[in-house]
């Protein structure tokens, strides 16, 4: 079975040193290492990680060493964004937020990767984005957060 494709946002990486999240966000790594899945992310998640504290700043570059695993925010996904928020389902404020659901999205990446519970992993998030995914003509996305991969069924789907 290939690999899993995974977009991670920032609060992924930075979760790698955090207390409260390092447990299931290192054991993700290690599912990474392994080479049961595969990591990418964004401009965007490279732009919040240059103003990440500096290990979270080298985790990054360990883990997306050059641009190969980096999306582009091409205008297809820039416009999705702009209809998540057009919709109500994140404000202006959080349209960062927004651009990482559609960059995955726009480029075929069906599983997100987030400790984010208020702005993505959630059910009400969720259901929004897809909802407008749907009238875009896109496939529907995953949320979810990293316990939901490291800790369902010692992992024998991945």
């Amino acid at each position: 079975m290939p690999a899993l494709t995974l977009y991670l946002d920032n609060s992924v990486v930075g979760g790698y040193f955090d207390p409260e999240f390092e447990k299931a966000t290192q054991r993700l790594w290690a599912l990474a290492d392994s080479g049961h899945c595969r990591f990418v992310a964004s401009v965007v998640t490279q732009q919040e990680a240059v103003l990440a504290p500096p290990d979270v700043v080298r985790l990054f570059a360990r883990t997306f060493p050059d641009n190969s695993t980096l999306l582009s925010l091409t205008d297809r996904a820039e416009e999705l964004a702009r209809a998540y928020v057009q919709a109500g389902v994140l404000t202006a404020k959080y349209i960062d937020d927004a651009r990482h659901v559609a960059i995955a999205t726009t480029h075929g990446i069906g599983l997100i990767v987030s400790w984010n519970f208020k702005h993505l992993a959630n059910y009400q998030r969720e259901s929004g984005f897809n909802r407008i995914n749907l009238v875009y003509g896109y496939p529907s996305v995953r949320i979810i957060s990293p316990p939901e991969l490291v800790y369902g069924d010692d992992n024998q789907n991945l």
